[in-house]
């Protein structure tokens, strides 16, 4: 696939560059709009991807100006007439221009608006009011609705004649006078019918439905869910007001997906590419995090200072085992949590599952623990040894020991700690790999200390 496009792309870069305009309009006919979009961005300036894209032909032009990231976007508004900026808005859903909308500066926000219809204007204010985390903010109210009175004939031709201007035709909402949602009829069901049964008679009385304020992500889910192409969106009356595509709610996952990876990482979410982040706004998006986690890790150097003096009255090769310890805890810690995170992003558990969970993870944790104890015990005793003769028996199976005990608390953190900030509507990723990591270390630390100190001190 990748070597079709390297090739399509060739083409189009010797046609545009030998101004063949015929071939290069008849080429791009047969891409997809998201691949011409790549092409544009990968391989034009700024004043080519201005001349290309009003080479585009008329039915592609909006398809692809949807695809392109916000910077290219606003570039070319900035450079389209009035006319063209019309053009390219008309041509394109409603949702679409939301998304655009919102990536836009102000000056930008006015021509769009201003080039826009009345009635859409309208629609596209009351959209932009919906939260930005809302199942209204990501819908579409471009739908086929249809009558519960119609026969099936008549439902196709209302989709013949509004289907043109809808997000999708294969689902349509049946609503009564008052634009209450009562039914939905798929295409499929409306084709295997007579062309004189009732729409009331051959739709589905009990649609899945969601409330405008509902959190987008779930909507999401729900989509995935039940394999649906489309969700419709009712207000508080029942009345529907619009529907949420599959597409959006892939954008959707995607984008919740590349947030909680950022939070995990420590980094602050942001939606701009990689290669179209200034070096400046990674520095932001970095930093909070690193200055927090560096203040954090004090805590773990003061705990490691205040048994300074203890341990090395006992032994000084208890020292070397520091780091081994608390990078274990921190990657058991870090498996629970993941997983832990992970189901509650796919819904597969609550907050009330949580002594389920624990007591699953505490099983794990146990088995994992002790063969984990084991091989550091036999790794110490034939290995370590060799290079620090003050190692001892005494000293391997304490180390191992507390190896088992760190583990087991490292899952027991990594698996609640999610739980705990999802019920205190937190996000669950802040809470993963930063925080867990420096609270995992601290208590690694206390344990280890105490123990040795407790048991070596008097031997």
């Amino acid at each position: 696939m990748n070597e079709e496009l390297e090739m399509l792309y060739e083409k189009l870069t010797a046609f545009y560059e030998e101004r063949k305009f015929a071939d290069l309009r008849m080429l791009l006919l047969d891409m997809e709009p998201t691949d011409i979009a790549e092409f544009m961005e990968e391989n034009l300036d700024d004043k080519d991807q201005i001349r290309f894209f009003r080479l585009l032909p008329k039915e592609l032009a909006s398809d692809v100006f949807v695809e392109i990231d916000s910077d290219t976007q606003e570039h070319l508004i900035k450079a389209f007439s009035d006319t063209e900026l019309k053009a390219v808005i008309d041509d394109m859903f409603l949702d679409d221009t939301v998304d655009i909308i919102e990536e836009m500066p102000a000056n930008v926000v006015k021509r769009i608006l201003a080039s826009s219809t009345p009635e859409n204007r309208k629609q596209l204010n009351e959209l932009l009011e919906y939260p930005d985390d809302s199942a209204g903010s990501i819908m579409t109210t471009e739908f086929v609705a249809l009558s519960a009175n119609m026969t099936v004939a008549q439902a196709f031709d209302k989709i013949r004649r509004t289907g043109i201007n809808s997000e999708t035709i294969y689902t349509c909402y049946v609503t009564d006078g008052k634009k209450h949602l009562i039914g939905v009829a798929t295409v499929k069901k409306l084709l295997l019918s007579q062309m004189t049964d009732i729409i009331r008679d051959v739709m589905d009385d009990a649609p899945i439905s969601v409330e405008t304020l509902e959190d987008k992500e779930d909507v999401a889910m729900k989509l995935s869910k039940y394999d649906f192409l489309a969700l419709p969106v009712v207000d508080k009356e029942g009345c529907i007001v619009g529907i949420v595509t599959v597409d959006d709610a892939v954008d959707v996952l995607q984008e919740e997906a590349t947030e909680d990876i950022q939070k995990m990482a420590a980094i602050l979410p942001t939606e701009k590419p990689y290669l179209k982040q200034s070096v400046w706004n990674i520095w932001k998006a970095r930093i909070p995090w690193l200055l927090l986690l560096m203040v954090s890790a004090t805590f773990t150097s003061m705990i490691l200072s205040s048994y300074e003096n203890k341990l090395a009255a006992i032994s000084v090769a208890l020292y070397a085992f520091v780091p081994m310890l608390m990078d274990t805890a921190g990657n058991a810690g870090g498996q629970s949590s993941v997983t832990v995170i992970r189901a509650l992003a796919l819904n597969e558990i609550e907050f009330k599952d949580i002594f389920r969970i624990i007591w699953k993870e505490l099983r794990v944790a146990i088995l994992l623990a002790l063969t984990v104890a084991v091989v550091c015990f036999v790794k110490i005793m034939f290995i370590d040894r060799i290079y620090n003769e003050n190692i001892t028996t005494g000293i391997a199976a304490i180390v191992s020991g507390v190896l088992f005990i760190t583990i087991v608390m490292a899952k027991f953190v990594g698996c609640i700690l999610p739980l705990i900030a999802k019920k205190c509507k937190l996000d669950p990723a802040v809470v993963a790999s930063p925080f867990i990591t420096t609270i995992v270390d601290a208590l690694s630390l206390i344990i280890y200390c105490s123990v040795a100190i407790s048991l070596l001190g008097q031997l």
